[in-house]
């Protein structure tokens, strides 16, 4: 992120030099006088405006950052577009055009300046922009920084800034009809935005997701969707850094390449700074527009993944001097780290490996997709940004994909995951569709590119670019047998057109300015891919794949043991919300999976009878709106924590796992294990046990048990390995414990097999649990598993007592929880707003006792007398033997 300090605000104070820089530079350095203001200064322009209908006289308060639906909704033209069925009422906004306004004072002293630039950050997504009436310039993508120079246009003292936002539907529909011919965009639900089969997404640089996907609404917005501003200078300010490294333990060394706007006929003075101490001094040419300047950092602290090291940042700082006069700052805070995608290949030749070596170490990602927090992208919060990114770090993840069909994140986001340690996967903003490929969409493609790329570089969580999502997969160049029927649909002029307009932009565009922008950074052109010339497929053995044979393909849960690839980058399955989220955008008449309301809120045409079909095979499927609810993220958590395990199984030669998806950005049954409130799902609690840094794997078959450690990390001390077989009253029928050493990083190592029968003997299997626990030689367990023998709607459960206290602590709530006999998945409900709860869908045995802490996330006092409790014995039909 850029952040500039400016002097405007607040004065600069050198810090105090290194004497190991010597006297020289102490000397030089000394005669700077930071005292003047910097000559780089901005103005905000995101407070006092207003908005109208083109074609209506009444202007409204209107917010920027903001878009043309939360702005209506504010001044009550439209209700929620998320209760209910508000979505179908709002479709005409996206169809007019929209203008906005505000006014700006510019005083003799900022009018004397030699440059004034109008500055957005972003634009949604068709802008004309006027400066006293006068139009200077327009935007036509929203992923792109816009700049406008606009002191031939202004006066001194008021002027106004109008931003006319024209319909990207109109603006779609004329780009199809001047193309000649549909493209395949299978998520615009263009008959839902009332446009029939005109789907116009791919024309528009724009977030696809807006226009529908199989977890989102169709809402169209516009807006001036993040900050704008205008700046002001003399002479020269800085554009840009680039930061390039060779780094190792011993030693970083560090190129750091400043662009600048430059028309100084003086030559100037930078001065580079880490963590506050000066490092560098170099001077710059008159009319340079840029410099590079080199140094090394000695034993250099790294920055490393989550849970394998500490994400440690550096802050660097360049200063740009005229004279005496501090011109300008910027700051990063920088990781120094090296990492590699190794594609090397398997001794038998059938593949080639694919993972992540973060500073020469093999690292086994677990993570998740991630899709944009709402529709109305500036109403997302800082803390829920802050939410999200804990939320993956207490889930003992290490990365997270940025999906190609939402955006280019905000600059926090990036911050929050270097801070974390968690490493970004990021695609292009394409994605399940193909697009033109004439020279203005290449041209804007290109300018987005380098306008992301630039802003992202120099983040160390950043791994790799993606070129997009399921496009070479959907298209299956040459694979007549192959893809999702969409050339079938075109000529064979037109299939090679298409084609040759997708190599454009994903073999030639893309990596291209990946080069010449990057740190070397890596490539991938779409995912999933084999690389090469092979198309993606559940039985290809190089490069990530997308397995959706459970769930889209009603695949067993079983089948998730069966395909597995070298990196798992998408596998998914379903659920609802919790009730306390559902009933947020519902009544109790729409108490019912298929009801016109939860059908709406379902996107996936096949998702509420499919989770129904899949819950029929597992549990027994509850007649009661609430308890299905329940028993639908159980369903959802088990399934993706069998997936997890099977992926982490399999390391060395599946070194990746990331499921389909983290967020929502809207309230909606979707694969998400975390809902649009905030609230976590089962899975996100599942995901978490089963991403441990070292983790037990428990599987058995009708013959046979076996028991694996998985682990991320070398053990440095010898474990012990604890089983015993229960019943459901706690009794003891078995148990045996093996020491255990060599548990060594990114390997599955098996610990224990046995017959079946053995451990079973004669005892039912419909009443018995499988407890295995490992633990260091200081008692403390690193990872424990309850296995059952068979599927949950076949288990004998007793009927538990529980004994459950409270105590309290300032806000928070501690809850201790015992039973008499085994409790399965116990679900805390508590129903206040943006609650986090230590626990939660958790199966406790006879003899434990539980301590759980609830707290709130907005800092208020926990109300006990809004906690519910429920357990799967509650929506069963033999709830007790």
């Amino acid at each position: 992120m850029k952040r500039f300090t400016s002097l405007f605000f607040k004065k600069q104070i050198l810090h105090q030099l290194s004497i190991l820089m010597g006297v020289f530079l102490l000397t030089s350095c000394q005669m700077i006088n930071t005292e003047n203001d910097m000559d780089l200064k901005k103005i905000s322009l995101n407070n006092h405006w207003e908005f109208k209908q083109t074609d209506k006289k009444e202007w409204l308060p209107a917010e920027v950052p903001g878009t043309v639906h939360t702005d209506l909704i504010s001044n009550n033209i439209i209700l929620d577009p998320y209760y209910r069925l508000n979505e179908r009422d709002v479709q005409w906004v996206d169809k007019v055009d929209w203008e906005y306004k505000t006014k700006f004072t510019i005083d003799q002293k900022i009018f004397e300046h030699q440059k004034i630039q109008l500055h957005f950050d972003g634009v949604d997504t068709y802008g004309e922009i006027y400066i006293n009436n006068i139009l200077i310039g327009s935007t036509d993508n929203m992923f792109r920084e816009w700049d406008f120079d606009i002191k031939p246009h202004i006066h001194k003292g008021e002027n106004t800034l109008k931003v006319v936002l024209l319909s990207p539907i109109e603006n779609g529909i004329n780009a199809l009809k001047k193309h000649g011919y549909g493209l395949p965009a299978i998520n615009d639900q263009s008959v839902i935005g009332e446009v029939g089969n005109q789907q116009v997404s791919i024309f528009t640089r724009k977030a696809g997701y807006h226009y529908g996907w199989d977890w989102g609404p169709r809402l169209v917005t516009s807006g001036i969707w993040r900050d704008v501003n205008i700046e002001y200078w003399n002479n020269t300010k800085i554009d840009n850094i680039f930061v390039q490294q060779k780094t190792s333990s011993d030693k970083a060394a560090l190129k750091v390449s400043t662009q600048f706007y430059n028309q100084s006929e003086n030559e100037l003075t930078i001065l580079a700074k880490l963590d506050g101490e000066v490092i560098k001094e170099s001077t710059i040419a008159s009319n340079s527009l840029s410099k590079t300047i080199s140094f090394d950092i000695e034993n250099p602290k790294l920055w490393w993944p989550a849970n394998i090291g500490t994400p440690h940042l550096y802050e660097l700082s360049i200063e740009l001097y005229d004279d005496k006069q501090l011109i300008d700052v910027h700051t990063e805070r920088i990781g120094l780290r090296t990492i590699k995608i190794v594609q090397k290949e398997d001794d038998n030749g059938e593949g080639k490996s694919f993972y992540f070596e973060v500073n020469g170490q093999p690292i086994f990602a677990k993570g998740a997709n991630y899709i944009p927090n709402d529709i109305f992208l500036p109403r997302v919060s800082k803390a829920t940004y802050k939410h999200l990114i804990q939320s993956t770090l207490d889930a003992n993840m290490n990365m997270l994909r940025v999906w190609g069909g939402g955006i280019y994140e905000n600059d926090l986001f990036y911050e929050l995951c270097d801070e974390k340690g968690i490493l970004v996967w990021q695609d292009f903003m394409f994605a399940c569709s193909m697009y033109p490929g004439d020279e203005q969409f290449i041209n804007n493609v290109r300018q987005e590119a380098v306008d992301n790329i630039k802003r992202l570089r120099n983040h160390a969580s950043i791994a790799l670019w993606c070129g997009n999502n399921e496009m070479e997969m959907a298209w299956a160049p040459g694979k007549d047998d192959m893809g999702w029927g969409w050339k079938q649909q075109y000529s064979k002029t037109q299939q090679k057109e298409i084609w040759g307009d997708y190599e454009k932009v994903f073999h030639q565009l893309l990596p291209e300015v990946v080069e010449e922008y990057t740190d070397n950074q890596f490539y991938w052109r779409s995912s999933p891919t084999g690389g090469d010339d092979i198309v993606a497929h559940y039985e290809h053995k190089s490069g990530d794949m997308h397995y959706w044979g459970v769930w889209h393909g009603e695949h067993p849960f079983s089948d998730f043991r069966k395909y597995i690839g070298r990196f798992m980058s998408e596998y998914g399955f379903q659920s609802f919300p919790e009730f306390k989220s559902v009933k947020k955008y519902t009544k109790p008449q729409d108490y019912d999976i298929e009801s016109e309301v939860m059908a709406s809120h379902q996107r996936s045409g096949i998702g509420n009878l499919r989770i129904k079909k899949y819950m029929e095979d597992h549990y027994q499927v509850p007649t009661n709106f609430e308890d299905f609810l329940y028993v639908g993220q159980l369903l959802q958590a088990e399934s993706i924590y069998s997936a997890i395990q099977a992926h982490r199984e399999k390391m060395p030669y599946c070194m990746g796992s990331l499921y389909w998806q983290l967020n929502d950005c809207w309230p909606v049954a979707s694969w998400s294990s975390i809902d649009y409130y905030g609230e976590w799902k089962a899975l996100q609690y599942f995901a978490r046990e089963a991403n441990k840094n070292t983790s037990l794997i428990v599987n058995s078959d009708d013959h046979q048990l076996e028991v694996k450690v998985a682990s991320d990390i070398n053990l440095q001390e010898p474990v012990l390995l604890q089983m015993e077989l229960q019943d459901f009253e706690g009794n003891s029928l078995w148990n045996q414990s093996i020491p255990l050493k060599d548990i060594t990083a990114n390997k599955t190592l098996k610990v224990f097999e046995s017959n079946l029968s053995k451990i079973i003997s004669k005892n039912d299997s419909q009443k018995l649990v499988f407890i295995s626990s490992l633990s260091s030689k200081k008692t403390e367990i690193i990872d424990r598993d309850l296995h059952y023998f068979v599927n949950q709607k076949e288990l004998q459960l007793p009927k538990p007592e529980l004994d459950i206290n409270y105590t309290e602590d300032d806000n928070d709530l501690y809850i201790s929880i015992s039973t008499n006999a085994l409790v399965k998945n116990l679900f805390i409900e508590v129903d206040q707003e943006q609650i986090k709860l230590s626990d939660n869908y958790f199966d406790l045995i006879k003899g434990e006792q539980k301590q759980i802490t609830i707290t709130s996330r907005k800092g208020e006092k926990i109300d006990r007398t809004k906690i519910k409790f429920k357990h799967l014995q509650e929506t069963m039909k033999k709830k007790s033997l």
